[in-house]
C-alpha cells in the first residue's frame, strides 16, 4: 500500500499537467505512462499477425470476431497485428503503390471489429523477415526497376526502397475505413503505429544505419500523423551507445541500439521482445527464466530512467515445440512477465503492459507454431492471463477513484474561495 501511495501521488501530479484533448479515446504518453481519457492505460494484450489476412476472406471473418469477443473476456485490451504483406499470396501490396482492395477491407473489417469490442490496435508496417515480403520485396521491387542493390539490408539506406516504403506509410495512414467511415489517422482505435516487426541491419553492426532510418521514418509519420503514438519494433538489444549494457545481451550484434533507438523525439514509447526458449536454446529453463528477469529488469529501469518513455512487453512465448515442455513451464514464463508489469506499475513506474505470441481461435491449426494460445483450450495459462487484466484493472481503478477525489476536492475549494469572495470584509 505504501508503494501504491506514492504512485497515486505520481499520478496526480500526471493529471493535473495531462494534455487537451484527452477525452477523445486516443491513447498517448504523458511521462511515463499511458494515458486514456485523463487516466493511465495498462495494457494487457495479445499478438495476432493474421488478423487481416484472415479477415480478407468474408466467410472467415467470424474467426476474428471470436478472437476479439474471447480476448475482450479474458480482459485483453490491445492487440498487435500487421498492416502489410508485400508481394507474394494475397498481398496487401502486390507492386509499388498498388493495393488489393480485397485484402484492404480485411483490414479494415479489423480495425471496425476491435472497436467494437473494445480493443485497441498496434499496427505493425512492415516486416523485417520475409514472412509476407519484409523487406527483401522491397528491395527486389527495386533491383526491378534498375536499382543496382547487395543486400536486404539496402531497404534502410536506398533512396528509392525508402521512397516505396514511405508511401505505404502515407497509404495506410490515410486509408479511409469502408466499415467505419474514419481515416485511420483519424482512429482512436488505433493505439499506435510501429515502423517494422523487429527491425535488424547485421550489414551496420554500429547501428548507424537504424538510428538514421528511424529518425528519418519517424519524423515521416508524424508529418502525417500526430495523433497517434508510434514506436520502432525493437526487441530491446543494446548497441553501442551504451556499452556498459552490452553483457545483458544475448550473443546477437544485429545493427541496432535500445537506448539510442528509443531516444529519437518521434519515438513515443519503448518496446522489448523477449524468447529466451530461442535465445537461449542450450540453456535449461532455470537459466532461462534468469535471463528473463534480469532483461526485463534492465529495460523497465532503462525506460525510466534513461529514456524517460512507457515501456512495453510487445512479444513473449513459450513454443510446446521446446525439448521437455509442460503447461507448467509456459504459466511460470507469463506470471514472470507479468510479475514485473504489475511490479512496476504499482509503483508508478515505467512498465505499461505486455503482448504474448500468440492469439489463435478455435479451427487454425494452419496457423499454429508452438506458441499459441486458445483462451478456449490452455486453461491454466488463460487464468494467468485474466488475472493479470484484474490486477492491471484494479491499479486502474484506483487511479480513477483518486482522479475524482482530486476533482471533488478542487471543486469544493473553488465554492470556498468562491463563497468568501462574496464576503464583507471586517465587521
Amino acid at each position: 500500500m505504501k508503494h501504491l501511495a506514492v504512485a497515486l501521488i505520481l499520478f496526480l501530479f500526471v493529471y493535473q499537467k495531462c494534455c487537451a484533448g484527452a477525452g477523445d479515446g486516443f491513447i498517448r504518453t504523458r511521462g511515463i505512462h499511458f494515458m486514456l481519457n485523463g487516466s493511465p492505460f495498462y495494457a494487457n494484450g495479445f499478438n495476432a499477425y493474421w488478423l487481416m489476412y484472415v479477415a480478407s476472406d468474408p466467410s472467415q471473418r467470424h474467426k476474428v470476431s471470436t478472437a476479439f469477443q474471447q480476448a475482450s473476456s479474458h480482459g485483453l485490451t490491445v492487440a498487435r497485428t500487421w498492416a502489410f504483406s508485400d508481394g507474394g499470396y494475397k498481398p496487401l501490396q502486390y507492386a509499388p503503390g498498388s493495393y488489393n482492395e480485397q485484402m484492404f477491407k480485411g483490414l479494415d473489417f479489423v480495425i471496425a471489429e476491435a472497436r467494437r469490442y473494445g480493443i485497441k490496435l498496434v499496427l505493425s508496417l512492415a516486416n523485417n523477415y520475409e514472412n509476407l515480403g519484409g523487406k527483401k520485396q522491397y528491395v527486389n521491387w527495386a533491383r526491378s526497376a534498375g536499382q543496382y542493390l547487395t543486400s536486404d539490408d539496402d531497404f534502410f539506406r536506398n533512396p528509392v526502397v525508402k521512397g516505396y516504403y514511405k508511401n505505404h506509410i502515407r497509404t495506410i495512414l490515410n486509408r479511409f475505413n469502408k466499415f467505419t467511415g474514419i481515416l485511420y489517422k483519424n482512429d482512436p482505435t488505433i493505439m499506435a503505429w510501429e515502423l517494422m516487426n523487429e527491425p535488424r541491419c547485421t550489414s551496420d553492426p554500429s547501428g548507424r544505419t537504424i538510428q538514421a532510418w528511424i529518425m528519418e521514418m519517424a519524423s515521416y509519420v508524424k508529418s502525417i500523423d500526430r495523433a497517434h503514438m508510434l514506436e520502432a519494433g525493437l526487441e530491446g538489444f543494446y548497441g553501442q551507445s551504451s556499452p556498459q549494457r552490452l553483457n545483458r545481451n544475448p550473443s546477437f550484434n544485429i545493427g541496432t541500439d535500445f537506448i539510442a533507438n528509443n531516444r529519437i523525439p518521434g519515438i513515443d514509447f519503448a518496446t522489448v521482445h523477449s524468447y529466451p526458449d530461442q535465445w537461449l536454446s542450450s540453456s535449461n529453463n532455470e537459466n532461462q527464466l534468469s535471463f528473463l528477469n534480469n532483461w526485463l529488469d534492465g529495460h523497465i529501469q532503462d525506460a525510466q530512467f534513461v529514456l524517460s518513455k512507457p515501456i512495453l512487453i510487445t512479444e513473449f512465448g513459450k513454443s510446446l515445440k521446446d525439448p521437455g515442455f509442460s503447461s507448467y513451464q509456459r504459466d511460470m514464463l507469463f506470471n514472470t512477465v507479468y510479475y514485473k508489469i504489475y511490479a512496476s506499475a504499482r509503483h508508478g513506474g515505467a512498465a505499461a503492459g505486455g503482448l504474448f505470441w500468440q492469439l489463435l481461435t478455435e479451427g487454425m491449426d494452419s496457423f499454429r507454431d508452438g506458441y499459441e494460445i486458445v483462451l478456449s483450450e490452455n486453461s491454466s495459462t488463460a487464468n494467468v492471463i485474466s488475472q493479470q487484466a484484474h490486477k492491471l484493472d484494479q491499479i486502474r481503478k484506483i487511479f480513477a477513484r483518486m482522479r475524482n477525489f482530486e476533482m471533488w476536492r478542487r471543486a469544493r475549494r473553488a465554492q470556498r474561495l468562491a463563497r468568501n469572495r462574496g464576503k464583507p470584509i471586517g465587521k
